[in-house]
């Protein structure tokens, strides 16, 4: 059974249990204002080093957990559960500048038909568009937006909802160069300009939370959704558990992407599904 169809059946299941439950002549935008409250885009992850499927804590390379030599075999596991869309990282590209994974992220998207966006090593606008070229759904870039913004600016003109900014947080300031260096300016100020130029969608990480099993950064995600409520935020680091995903999905969030509590067995691949908008 695909996913559409078994999202589908889900809910029409919740459709019957809950509309009856509901008052007034609007019941059924009630429940879809229910529905959109209550899903978000769960996102698998896959991070790449040296060409094998591992995660870091809290961004140190020294400290990098291997999980699978071999990144289809990982990403097959997500195809047959029901999954379209993935989140990929080339690691080496993050701290080396150069795409060194790009052969398996290719393999992957040829081979499974498997949507993905990915980041790492994106520095210029011919990175972007060379990614992009490859087949690659969306690109993730979070160094070039700090070190070379003018180029990234001509992304968000070019290519609009296909480049996603990777904000990733450390000590509540962006952190750039594979998590090695921090920008001394206000979150207002790095974003306003990007969102004049059509930026839609961010990846916000909190690099405290990251690999740490220790839960989401729940308040900076309501901060965040709060200050700028015309962005989408796809939530990432710390998710350990089932419940997690619930409290974020009902903190509306655009997404999240799972990595190591899935890969601890904190969390399944049905579960995940769950909370998952197709």
């Amino acid at each position: 059974m695909n996913q559409k169809r078994t999202f589908d059946m889900h809910i029409n299941m919740l459709k019957r249990q809950v509309l009856p439950t509901l008052v007034g002549t609007d019941r059924e935008i009630q429940f879809q204002n229910l529905l959109i409250s209550s899903y978000m885009r769960v996102i698998p992850a896959i991070d790449l080093l040296n060409g094998q499927v591992v995660r870091l804590h809290k961004g140190d390379y020294d400290h990098a957990t291997i999980y699978n030599d071999d990144p289809i075999e990982e990403a097959r596991k997500f195809k047959e559960a029901g999954f379209s869309h993935i989140h990929v990282v080339d690691l080496n590209g993050a701290k080396e500048g150069k795409f060194v994974n790009l052969k398996h992220i290719k393999q992957i998207i040829q081979e499974l038909d498997l949507s993905v966006q990915t980041g790492g090593g994106i520095r210029s606008y011919e990175d972007a568009s060379k990614l992009l070229d490859q087949g690659i759904s969306n690109i993730i870039c979070s160094s070039m937006a700090v070190k070379n913004q003018e180029e990234w600016l001509q992304v968000l003109d070019n290519y609009g909802v296909h480049a996603i900014l990777g904000m990733d947080l450390k000590d509540g300031k962006v952190a750039y160069g594979g998590w090695l260096e921090t920008l001394d300016q206000t979150l207002e100020d790095f974003l306003e300009p990007m969102i004049a130029r059509g930026l839609s969608t961010v990846l916000c990480t909190d690099i405290s939370k990251d690999g740490t099993l220790e839960g989401p950064n729940l308040q900076l995600y309501r901060n965040l959704s709060k200050q700028f409520a015309n962005l989408n935020f796809i939530a990432s680091g710390g998710v350990s558990s089932a419940s997690d995903l619930e409290t974020l999905s009902h903190q509306n969030m655009y997404g999240v992407v799972v990595g190591r509590a899935y890969y601890e067995d904190q969390i399944s691949l049905k579960e995940m599904l769950q909370y998952h908008i197709p």
